[in-house]
This record gives C-alpha cells, sequence and structure tokens, in this order.
C-alpha cells in the first residue's frame, strides 16, 4: 500500500498541484478529500459494490466513462489556470501569495478542494477493483465475519494513504515556499498538471473491464 500511494497518479498529483499553488493546508485538504472517496470503496468492496462493478461491464463502462470526464474536466480547467494572466510575478503561496499582491482564485475555497479530491478519487473504478484485488490477499480463508475484517483492512489502508499524500502535501508546500514561486512557474506547473489531468482522464477511458477481451 505504501508504495502505491508513493507512486505518481492523479490524486498525487492532485495535491501537489494544490499545495504547490495554495499551500500545505489546501494540500492536506485535498488529501482528505481523496481519502473520502477510498473510504466509499472500501465500504463498497466490503458490501459486495466492488464484484458487482468488476462482474458487469455496463456498470464498470459507466463509471469509468464518468471519472475520465471529470478528470479531463479538471485538466482542462488548470489548462485554462495556466493560460490566464492573473498576477502579478507573486513570490509565495496561499494567504502569502495574497498579501504579496497575488490573487487566489475566488472559487477555490476548501470545501471546493475536498470535494474535487473526494470526486477524483470515488470516480475511479480502478480504485474499487484495487481494493477488491488487495485487500482479501491479506484475511485468511475461514476467517469469521469476513467482511468486517476487511472494513478494517480497508480503512487501515485508507488512513496509511493519508498519512502519505498528507506528506505529499506539505513536501510540495515547502519546496514551493523555499524556493519562491513565480507567477510564470504556477502557469508552468498548472499548464504541467493539466495536460497530466487530460492524459490520466484518456487513460482510464481507454480501460478495458475485467475479462473484457
Amino acid at each position: 500500500g505504501l508504495v502505491l500511494n508513493l507512486t505518481p497518479g492523479p490524486d498525487v498529483m492532485f495535491i501537489v498541484a494544490h499545495a504547490v499553488r495554495r499551500g500545505a493546508r489546501l494540500g492536506v485538504v485535498a488529501a482528505l478529500g481523496i481519502s473520502a472517496g477510498c473510504c466509499v470503496h472500501v465500504a463498497a468492496a466490503a458490501l459486495g459494490v466492488s464484484a458487482l462493478l468488476a462482474a458487469s461491464g455496463t456498470a464498470f463502462g459507466l463509471l469509468k466513462w464518468l471519472g475520465a470526464a471529470y478528470l479531463v474536466w479538471v485538466g482542462v480547467q488548470m489548462l485554462r489556470a495556466a493560460l490566464r494572466q492573473n498576477a502579478p510575478d507573486v513570490i509565495a503561496v496561499g494567504t502569502r501569495h495574497e498579501r504579496a499582491g497575488g490573487r487566489l482564485d475566488a472559487e477555490i475555497t476548501p470545501g471546493a478542494v475536498f470535494r474535487r479530491g473526494f470526486l477524483t478519487n470515488v470516480l475511479n473504478p480502478k480504485v474499487a477493483l484495487f481494493f477488491l484485488a488487495f485487500v482479501p490477499q491479506f484475511i485468511a480463508p475461514g476467517t469469521a465475519h469476513p467482511a468486517w475484517v476487511f472494513l478494517a483492512l480497508g480503512l487501515l489502508f485508507t488512513v496509511n494513504g493519508l498519512l502519505v499524500c498528507a506528506g505529499w502535501a506539505l513536501a510540495a508546500a515547502w519546496v514551493a515556499r523555499r524556493a519562491g514561486v513565480l507567477q510564470r512557474t504556477l502557469r508552468w506547473l498548472d499548464g504541467v498538471a493539466g495536460g497530466l489531468f487530460v492524459a490520466f482522464g484518456v487513460r482510464l477511458a481507454l480501460a478495458r473491464a475485467p475479462g473484457a477481451a
């Protein structure tokens, strides 16, 4: 689980982008939103919903296309932000960015960041399939109440993931703060992150359902 959370993907990219541009606080909020999405996947897997998703090409396809569309939408928003000339050459992030003369997007509140992180994770059917394939390996055959054991192990993984993701947020914000962030650097970051999110969305759209030929 630790290796998975250390591997860059849409979740990590979402956290790092917010931490660099808006500070550690919103980076951690992004991590909390993603972890909330993981909790939904864990509960769905424990209740057997994820097994239905894995068995039904229609259900997998529906969630896949919703997730792909959302990732592409997030990417396009970041690309648009990269093209905007919305601040002077400012050095700082978060509230210090505002005091230095920059402008934070008015719509980017902690609640909005949490929701976006949640949707980024919960609309990805690959996360559901991961929990379905990964967690049962640690449940002994014949275990009493396997659903409860699955839930406990899944939540343990999620907490582990939250700690790692929060670490990404703190590290990214620290580097940005130490290095000083010019507006042109933020535009470059938005452009790269936006392009990666579009690529993640396209890759998800091309994913095949389990067992598909």
